[in-house]
């Protein structure tokens, strides 16, 4: 069973939107983006305030146009002076000006749950051994079983079974990243010298990630340092000893993977 249910953008947005509102969005009116953005902002400078003067006004990409796109929320009023300053460096923007909110992370999982379910069926013969379920059928039967919300309750209700008697332990997974592409810090230090960002691949026979027991406890390596002082943490952000940690008391179990997974007690 697989739940696709897909996120209401406008709802994140506005959550008292209703009926033919959906239909009546910002640009409702507007013949593009650039016309809706400079009315939006009173065709003035957001940087200057239209103290330059300078009449002809550009539409600034607050982020990239390949990492942003053209938003309405990516996007401000500059007059020309203060756009040609800002691409030359000579020109900052004020601290206020932000990108607005972002729903790369909302279209993505709409689009990967029906790319999962399409594979699930691809794989599993017959086609009647996979089903599809949505959000809100989960809610009614969680409510209807007066179950509370948490991620492995709706687990059990999207599978048919809500009210399967819990083990008491749940598992909770986190995706972390498989390299650091960033070679140097950012910090440029005296004579130019940029200090390498990349850790060395074992440090005192430990990898970042790696699955260590403190204690009788299990951790993970989030921090290594060449005197052996290590920061290991659970999933939740649990610190040992502030960050600080020797080496030599930790306990080995598993070398890192892409996903970590911790068990927890309900």
């Amino acid at each position: 069973m697989v739940e696709t249910a897909s996120f209401d953008i406008q709802k994140i947005k506005n959550t008292d939107i209703q009926g033919a509102e959906y239909q009546q969005g910002d640009q409702l009116g507007f013949w593009n983006i650039r016309e809706y953005v400079l009315f939006r902002d009173n065709h003035t400078c957001q940087c200057c305030k239209g103290k330059s003067k300078d009449k002809i006004l550009n539409v600034h990409h607050i982020e990239s146009r390949k990492t942003g796109g053209n938003a309405p929320n990516n996007l401000i009023t500059l007059c020309e002076i203060c756009h040609t300053g800002y691409h030359k460096g000579a020109v900052q923007l004020p601290k206020t000006v932000k990108r607005g909110m972002r729903f790369k992370d909302a279209a993505f999982m709409g689009i990967m749950r029906w790319a999962f379910y399409e594979a699930l069926k691809q794989q599993y013969e017959p086609v009647a051994l996979v089903h599809n379920t949505y959000g809100y059928i989960t809610k009614h039967t969680r409510i209807e079983h007066n179950l509370p919300k948490e991620h492995y309750v709706d687990a059990r209700c999207i599978s048919g079974n809500p009210d399967a008697f819990p083990s008491g332990e749940y598992y909770y997974q986190k995706k972390v990243r498989c390299h650091n592409r960033q070679i140097h810090k950012l910090t440029i230090l005296k004579g130019g010298i940029r200090k390498q960002n990349q850790a060395t691949y074992l440090v005192k026979g430990y990898r970042l990630f790696d699955k260590v027991s403190y204690q009788g406890k299990g951790y993970f390596v989030f921090g290594r340092r060449q005197s052996g002082f290590f920061d290991i943490r659970t999933l939740s952000g649990e610190k040992v000893n502030k960050g600080s940690l020797s080496c030599k008391k930790l306990k080995f179990i598993a070398t890192r993977t892409y996903y970590l997974t911790e068990r927890r007690a309900v």
